[in-house]
């Protein structure tokens, strides 16, 4: 049976790793996460089905004792973009130095373990006209160039990965963070959190068609908007949120959006694409019916969005 590692396992994306590996039926599932009552709370349920373990990535002799005994590793442990964007020593402490450790252990303890990175699609920076993997990286932030080291590094020193670059997540918004520092005109592709979650978990049989790579992992031609629309319509679902706020007082918008000429190369590959942006705002349609202040303060907000869009 083979054994599969997953890092920042309580997370919007990790928890669904770990519904789609238990599903398959044929792996045994490390979900490695920090304490706390929010991750103690999602991993319980699964706590006679799969090992947990409570730590931090940075912890070097954790992460060695862990990569020796397997053989994935998908790597989701990471400091939120709307924090790293902003301090450069958070992201060089944690997503960097957890990056590190897990490279070293696979170097020296596991060469054959084969591992799995998101990275972002925001290492591109801000296009004109659909792009593709092969183009010129640009460090637009901390965030960014903290994910472009850690690819040079993985290319640089392990010979089984795969890297995917993410764009803006669509993801559960009652318990899960969305990127808010986005420029509104920008057309955006999108890919939704169950949808990329199942691309992480397809990329296992099909280590051999993707070893070596660098992929943009999205959602395909259902999942292109403009930035402004999708944030137009979060805010008339969802409401006003403290999230979106704090991102508009204290954040650039320096996350860009882009879409992709390669989004078929990896569909071709893995089948993953089934969520669109209309499907994902019906269901947060359906998981929103309490929040009538939300909706009402939102209002001016919606209205700035419609008059920028305009223009």
């Amino acid at each position: 049976m083979k054994k599969v590692l997953v890092t920042g396992a309580a997370g919007n994306i990790g928890k669904l790793v770990i519904k789609y590996l238990l599903s398959e039926g044929k792996y045994e599932i490390t979900a490695l996460d920090l304490k706390c009552k929010k991750t103690y709370k999602v991993l319980k349920k699964y706590s006679r089905r799969i090992n947990i373990v409570y730590g931090d990535a940075t912890d070097p002799i954790l992460i060695d004792a862990l990569v020796k005994d397997h053989d994935y590793i998908i790597h989701l442990a990471t400091v939120k973009p709307n924090i790293s964007i902003l301090n450069e020593k958070v992201s060089k402490k944690i997503d960097y130095k957890a990056s590190e450790n897990i490279i070293r252990a696979i170097t020296f303890y596991n060469p054959k373990c084969f591992l799995i990175f998101p990275s972002t699609t925001n290492v591109y920076g801000n296009k004109i006209k659909p792009i593709n993997a092969s183009e010129k990286l640009q460090s637009n932030n901390y965030y960014t160039k903290t994910k472009i080291e850690i690819e040079k590094l993985i290319k640089d020193k392990i010979n089984n990965y795969v890297i995917y670059r993410i764009p803006t997540v669509l993801t559960n918004l009652s318990c899960d963070d969305f990127i808010y520092n986005t420029p509104l005109n920008d057309e955006t592709e999108f890919i939704s959190v169950n949808d990329c979650a199942y691309a992480l978990v397809k990329t296992i049989d099909n280590k051999s068609n993707v070893n070596k790579k660098v992929f943009n992992l999205t959602g395909g031609n259902t999942c292109i908007a403009t930035y402004g629309y999708v944030l137009k319509n979060i805010l008339k679902i969802h409401g006003l949120s403290f999230k979106f706020l704090w991102s508009l007082l204290f954040l650039e918008k320096n996350f860009y959006g882009n879409t992709f000429s390669d989004s078929n190369k990896l569909e071709n590959i893995l089948h993953f694409q089934s969520e669109s942006i209309e499907s994902y705002l019906m269901q947060l349609k359906r998981n929103s019916k309490k929040r009538v202040l939300n909706r009402f303060f939102a209002k001016p907000f919606i209205f700035m969005i419609d008059k920028r869009l305009n223009k």
